[in-house]
């Protein structure tokens, strides 16, 4: 029997899926972690965690698979994008990492850019702007603000990279997740040494590169001891949680489109050749498909928008069990009409990325009346968190990028009322699939790919991803919602001045 592990070290916690050639889940674990956050804006994690989740979730879905350790043919790794391992020369953590939603590096961005000849020029080099959660304005970060931390780095790797190291010893990247360092030429699938010697970095901080499918490397004789496994497993490159929900949604070909709402919100599509938004309000990175590429819009707090009303502030309410929150003020935001009678609400609790690129954005409720209850406010959070979507898949389409499929994932996609309220705001059918595991599921496949189960990553996800449901748009929803999204747009640029004051006061 050949099986495969797809491993995805996310914000909250670390899921590893035990899946066969074919494409079934023969068994799943999650382990979860704290996440830092020592000032307003900032967010941290000890890497440490990664690891002992790791382990804990191999070894939890190796015992219940009840298979050999030699039926393991090779791992595949995904993770939280653009984090910041910093290790000295032995390979020891220098510091917590520090992660893709963190703030403080706002003096950084400005500093990159200068150094690049200004924006433009920025995004002709790397083909993003600079942007405080990617991982080059914390590497400078660190120069400025720790100088002995700095003078003791030896490597920087990103979050499932670190864990390549401790399960290989060796020090790779791949293309997808090297994307978002700033630090990639995206085009040529490289790191810019042009860029690099702008900003007076050493390249050999950097992993060496390589595509998503390739092997990395096979287990240590300690990490085969420690996870229950053999020296014989491969580990593949993997890729950045995006593009590896992206592969695992089967979104591998032109003219296909997900949307995810986790913590944070994704639009990301499929391009067979490098497009980028000169005004930077997207990214382009490379894809996990060999040879491809993908643009993307990302919101930094949708689902984390949805998590904070309801656990810190609808929690122990009167007339609301802990057990069930979720769906208790899912039912009464259903009853609330759509657009949730005039009320809306900005989800940029942490600042925003796409399509404004502000860590000081903030968010808040507008049109606030006494005729509005608790449901209604729930409702406008929900819409609000897909209005921010559809901001992205606006800027898709007016650049020209065909979008003839959308398919969903994430808590958006397992929720019928929202994933009925994500084609009525987007005014297109929403695919759901019959097996939806997210970026675990994607590397996996990807293992198999670098195993040589199957010729290349389009003929994996033939193989094993069905399309189970469509959700097609309300008629009378979807007007409403065409009403209230230009309102929903004008509000940012309306309250962008007094947003950047109070940022400065939290």
């Amino acid at each position: 029997m050949s099986l495969y592990l797809g491993i995805d070290v996310g914000t909250s916690g670390t899921k590893t899926l035990l899946v066969s050639s074919s494409g079934v889940v023969i068994a799943e674990a999650n382990a979860t972690y704290p996440m830092e956050q020592p000032r307003a804006g900032w967010t941290q994690q000890d890497p440490e965690d990664w690891w002992k989740a790791t382990v804990k979730t191999v070894r939890q879905v190796m015992r219940k698979a009840k298979c050999k350790p030699a039926d393991v043919k090779a791992i595949g790794l995904s993770g939280q994008m653009h984090g910041s391992v910093f290790l000295d020369a032995k390979g020891q953590v220098i510091r917590p990492a520090i992660l893709w939603n963190d703030q403080r590096t706002a003096n950084e961005c400005d500093e990159i850019t200068a150094a690049a000849g200004g924006r433009s020029k920025l995004i002709k080099m790397v083909a993003n702007p600079a942007l405080t959660g990617f991982q080059a304005p914390k590497i400078l970060w660190l120069r400025n603000n720790e100088p002995r931390n700095f003078k003791r780095l030896s490597k920087v790797l990103l979050p499932k990279d670190d864990i390549r190291r401790r399960l290989t010893g060796n020090y790779i990247t791949e293309v997808s997740d090297a994307s978002g360092t700033l630090l990639l030429d995206v085009v040529k699938r490289r790191w810019s040494t042009r860029l690099l010697s702008k900003l007076e970095l050493d390249k050999s901080l950097l992993p060496d590169v390589v595509e998503s499918h390739e092997v990395t490397g096979t287990l240590t004789p300690e990490a085969a001891k420690t996870l229950g496994l053999t020296t014989d497993c491969k580990v593949v490159g993997g890729a950045g949680d995006c593009a590896a929900g992206a592969v695992g949604n089967g979104v591998v070909k032109k003219g296909v489109l997900s949307t995810s709402i986790g913590t944070s919100g994704v639009m990301f599509v499929h391009s067979d050749e490098p497009q980028y938004d000169t005004a930077g309000r997207l990214h382009t990175f490379c894809h996990a498909v060999d040879g491809a590429w993908h643009m993307m819009g990302v919101n930094l707090t949708s689902g984390g928008s949805l998590q904070w009303w309801v656990e810190s502030v609808l929690q122990g309410l009167a007339g609301i069990s802990g057990s069930n929150l979720y769906e208790a003020v899912t039912k009464e935001a259903q009853a609330c009409p759509a657009g949730s009678q005039g009320l809306l609400f900005l989800p940029y609790l942490n600042g925003e990325r796409t399509p404004h690129a502000d860590p000081d954005a903030r968010g808040a409720f507008v049109g606030l009346n006494l005729m509005h209850q608790r449901g209604a406010m729930t409702r406008s959070v929900m819409e609000g968190i897909t209005f921010a979507l559809r901001d992205s898949l606006e800027i898709i389409t007016d650049l020209g990028v065909p979008v003839r499929e959308i398919r969903a994932s994430g808590g958006g996609s397992k929720n019928p009322f929202w994933r009925q309220m994500q084609a009525d705001v987007f005014g297109k059918k929403i695919t759901t699939l019959a097996v939806e595991q997210g970026p675990a599921y994607g590397v996996a496949l990807l293992a198999m790919v670098g195993d040589g189960a199957y010729k290349n990553i389009q003929a994996a996800c033939k193989a094993t991803i069905e399309v189970a449901d469509k959700t097609a748009p309300q008629r009378s929803d979807a007007k409403a919602y065409n009403q209230l999204f230009p309102v929903y747009q004008q509000l940012y640029g309306q309250l962008k001045s007094s947003m950047n004051t109070l940022a400065t006061l939290q």
